[in-house]
């Protein structure tokens, strides 16, 4: 059994989708399968498929859905594998219901963690920053290289998210970010500037207004003999930033901007810090 939500919504079992056509269904299976053993109260479903305007009918609806899911469930469980016929509604819950329990007030998924992949990515990321800490540089940048490769896009991307799961792909996307950061930081501290040339270039037009993303791409810049145009990232990250929020960049922006300018030592690769990110690189 293989739960897969970093990309498009994938839910396996013996090989055979139980991944339902039906949006509101979808997101139900999403939502208990992100959180495996856990019960998932009957009233945090339906704010999620029907947000504060619930039907009349919503908790016979949401039994429905269950049903359904339960069916698709038993089906791809069943002697026959995925293409056999439930043997009706009994028949159909039989080890389905023990996986997509029903407890009281809510449902839940019962499967290990280890079946979701969000569970593998954020076990490699600990790993990662682990690693990362304690100066393991070719160990941490292999892990979160594992971690990134997860990814099959943007989270989600083929489900439609209520309130719940769309606080879930945030904080999933931007756990992404956060690990695409460090792992950068890692590669710079290896020497790798040159390579991260042009993944920083796309890295910084998708976020303009990120500035630790910007400090990695005057660095790479800067360390590659390309000191005009990593001043020029700063220039129009300033100008972006003035425009747009009215703000300077911060202090440690500022500072990394100054050190290029007087060509500081500490900005080489062999003189940089060992641990800690390249945004604080100047930090107070």
């Amino acid at each position: 059994m293989k739960f897969r939500v970093l990309g498009p919504l994938s839910a396996e079992v013996n090989g055979g989708s139980i991944v339902p056509t039906a949006r509101k269904p979808r997101q139900i299976l999403t939502l208990l399968a992100l959180y495996p053993g856990r019960v998932m109260p009957v009233p945090t479903l339906m704010e999620e498929i029907w947000g504060t305007d619930l039907p009349q009918s919503a908790l016979t609806t949401l039994q429905t859905y269950i049903l359904q899911l339960r069916r698709r469930l038993g089906t791809a469980m069943g002697p026959g594998g995925p293409g056999a016929e439930p043997g009706g509604l009994d028949g159909a819950g039989g080890g389905a219901k023990d996986i997509l329990a029903t407890r009281h007030g809510g449902y839940l998924l019962q499967i290990p963690p280890e079946c979701l992949d969000v569970f593998e990515y954020e076990t490699l990321v600990a790993g990662g920053h682990a690693s990362f800490e304690a100066g393991d540089d070719e160990g941490a940048a292999t892990q979160l290289r594992k971690a990134l490769a997860l990814w099959q896009g943007p989270a989600l991307v083929d489900v439609r998210v209520g309130p719940i799961l769309e606080i879930e792909v945030m904080r999933l996307e931007e756990s992404r970010l956060v690990t695409m950061e460090r792992r950068i930081d890692v590669d710079l501290r290896l020497g790798r500037h040159g390579e991260l040339l042009a993944e920083l270039a796309e890295m910084i037009a998708r976020h303009p207004q990120h500035e630790g993303l910007h400090s990695q791409a005057m660095v790479a810049l800067y360390r590659s003999g390309r000191q005009a145009r990593a001043l020029d990232v700063y220039r129009r990250l300033r100008t972006r930033l003035i425009e747009d929020l009215g703000v300077e960049p911060s202090p440690q922006l500022q500072r990394l901007h100054q050190a290029m300018l007087t060509v500081d030592p500490a900005l080489d690769v062999a003189a940089g810090p060992k641990r800690g990110s390249t945004f604080d690189l100047y930090a107070a």
